[in-house]
């Protein structure tokens, strides 16, 4: 509507049953809308609804091997965690080390390439094996449907 005085702007909102808004109040001239503003608030929490509704959460599940896992122990924490992967959540494969067993990491890396190669199907490396203190981690991702 171009340039009005502030006097005029709320004459014109008034006569039109409507809010004046200011949009950009630090700008030269400020800058106003004239709208209804509860129309235009319930719209936009609307949104931010539909928005929160569409969104998707994902957790992170924690299985948990040690560095001599045994064979039949380690197919039952595979069947777990492709289930988890299955389900759309995101695996972190944790072994802790304790006592001396600290000195061979080269073992524990193994045991989690071994989970890496075993789920290769369902899942992608996030994170390569990494240690944090006495543990070492690896994070799997769900590969995504295209």
């Amino acid at each position: 509507m171009g340039i009005k005085t502030k006097s005029e702007a709320l004459q014109i909102a008034e006569d039109a049953n409507l809010d004046l808004v200011l949009v950009a109040p630090k700008a030269k001239p400020p800058v106003a809308r004239i709208m209804d503003y509860g129309k235009y608030r319930f719209e936009l929490q609307k949104k931010q609804r539909e928005a929160r509704k569409n969104q998707k959460v994902v957790s992170v599940k924690e299985v948990r091997l040690s560095p001599t896992i045994d064979t039949n122990d380690f197919n039952t924490k595979l069947k777990n965690a492709k289930k988890f992967l299955a389900k759309g959540e995101k695996v972190r494969v944790s072994i802790r080390f304790k006592g001396r067993a600290i000195t061979h990491k080269d073992i524990g890396r193994e045991v989690l390439n071994r989970m890496a190669a075993e789920t290769a199907d369902v899942a992608t490396v996030v994170q390569r094996p990494k240690m944090d203190g006495r543990s070492m981690f690896l994070m799997l991702s769900p590969i995504a449907e295209k």
